[in-house]
């Protein structure tokens, strides 16, 4: 019973972390219109957080060997807790943001530390189950983020979208106090590598700053990304030099010398690059071009994340019956490129029953993607290696989504650009069904008593407004497949996972 409800109550921290990484997007024109701030300042809400969590997850490993994993742990989750109540509190746009970044360093804890306390819970034969277990915190936080910040938006206030973790942070450090332990094993505690930390903080700051802010300020042509992207490659390959060089590293990263591990951290990168660019795109063609309200475009979300549960259950079941994991990974991310073909298929007349079964489609190949790859970046570890295997495998799903995001935003507006062009171009005297178009809705406002000058703008207008939009369509098209096309372009890496004697590929479950 003690083992279940501790299972439970890491498996909700976890998940609480993860939907607060989505739970803002559909409250930010709230959030600008009460602090009395722009929205390009509102969005820095967003980006505090990522850059918190990126910077803090690959050293949790670290900060658990040093102040013990039980009082980093539950530490962590007070820190998640009180700083989500002040960010509810916050009367000005820089102290949530500031607040807001606090929180995401309290929530790194929640994610990279729960996943070793769960596989720690079952023995090795049942890691596949471990597996899904956390896969459904690492899956169904995001997903289902927008969906209840839109139903709290629009029913409540913003506010309540970061009072809700109060009470959950409250039980679930309360629980954590009485059945949490310490492990037997605990390393020695050894000197901090503040040289690694600090190199760390500057270059994947940076990086996360670079990736979240780009699109918005016009990447190169901004003083300040230039600068940023120049200190993030230095400042990373220094970390890189100084933590493969020193005796005790803040982050190990000899630990990427398996294979198992390596490969794992690669497809976590471009699952994280699907999960969080869809969560992305979704809510926004939904909402902007199709009229969906907040709460109607979260609805969309949820089937595809309850069956979800099921795809975890599912993998996690032929991964113990032999069924090769590279099969199982296979058929997910196929299913995703399912997913982002049917998406870049449907124009302005698409219902919700559309977007639903396609992201069912996505939902259930994302977790076949997601219970081999958790396993795979842990199984054939030590049991000391586990932690800090675990830190690297979510901060690369972290960076994906990050990357993943800003490629996708740079893409819309590109293509965006270019099909606005190539609609823009037909618009000739030349074209018949352009000239008579203009003629109908000239027609139609001089019918309402507008001049003939009036009217012919207004219909220029009207014309300008159904460009805007078709191009819109066609950009959001086009990054769907940008999407598949990466997951389809990493099906050949999945040859490079380990293989038995028999030549039974042992991805997830060999102990070498």
């Amino acid at each position: 019973m003690k083992r279940t409800l501790l299972l439970i109550t890491v498996i909700a921290a976890a998940i609480m972390e993860l939907i607060d990484t989505s739970i803002v997007n559909v409250a930010l024109s709230h959030m600008s219109g009460n602090l009395g701030a722009t929205l390009e300042d509102t969005s820095w809400v967003i980006t505090a957080y990522a850059i918190a969590n990126v910077i803090i997850i690959p050293l949790t490993s670290f900060l658990a060997n040093k102040l013990g994993r039980r009082n980093y742990y539950i530490g962590s989750v007070v820190a998640f807790t009180f700083f989500s109540l002040m960010c509810g509190q916050a009367t000005n746009i820089w102290t949530l943001v500031v607040f807001r970044f606090l929180q995401g360093i309290g929530g790194g804890a929640l994610l990279s530390i729960s996943q070793v306390i769960v596989f720690e819970l079952f023995p090795k034969e049942k890691q596949a189950a471990a597996s899904a277990l956390f896969g459904i915190g690492v899956f169904v936080g995001p997903t289902i983020g927008p969906t209840l910040g839109g139903f709290i938006t629009e029913n409540y206030s913003w506010p309540w979208i970061f009072y809700i973790n109060v009470p959950i942070g409250i039980i679930v450090a309360f629980l954590c106090y009485i059945l949490l332990p310490e492990p037997a094993d605990k390393p020695k505690s050894a000197r901090i590598d503040w040289p690694g930390i600090f190199l760390l903080a500057i270059g994947i700051g940076s990086l996360q700053t670079v990736l979240e802010r780009g699109e918005a300020d016009d990447w190169f042509e901004a003083g300040y990304i230039v600068a940023l992207s120049v200190t993030a490659f230095f400042g990373l390959l220094l970390f890189i030099w100084w933590e493969l060089t020193t005796s005790t590293p803040a982050v190990n990263l000899r630990v990427l010398k398996n294979r198992n591990l390596s490969l794992a951290a690669i497809l976590t990168f471009v699952s994280g690059v699907g999960l969080f660019s869809s969560v992305f795109l979704t809510p926004v063609f939904a909402q902007r071009l199709l009229n969906f309200t907040p709460t109607q475009t979260g609805l969309l979300l949820l089937p595809g994340a309850i069956l979800a549960i099921g795809g975890l259950i599912i993998s996690a079941r032929l991964l113990q019956r032999g069924v090769s994991p590279v099969v199982i990974i296979t058929t997910g991310m196929l299913l995703f490129v399912l997913f982002s073909w049917q998406m870049s298929g449907y124009n302005l007349d698409a219902g919700a029953s559309d977007l639903t079964t396609s992201l069912i489609w996505r939902g259930v190949g994302l977790a076949m993607v997601t219970v081999p790859l958790t396993a795979l970046g842990v199984s054939s570890l030590s049991p000391q290696d586990i932690p800090q295997g675990a830190a690297l495998n979510n901060m690369m799903r972290q960076l994906g989504g990050s990357f993943g995001v800003a490629i996708v935003n740079t893409y819309l507006a590109q293509r965006n650009a270019v099909h606005r062009s190539d609609l823009v171009a037909n618009i000739t005297p030349d074209n018949p069904i352009a000239t008579r178009r203009l003629a109908d809705y000239t027609q139609y406002f001089a019918a309402k008593g507008a001049t003939i000058l009036d009217a012919k703008k207004k219909a220029l207008g009207l014309i300008d407004a159904g460009i805007t939009r078709q191009s819109n369509l066609l950009s959001f098209d086009d990054a769907y497949l940008l999407i598949g096309l990466v997951f389809l372009c990493s099906l050949p890496l999945l040859l490079l996972a380990s293989k038995g004697k028999a030549g039974k590929v042992q991805v997830i479950l060999s102990d070498h």
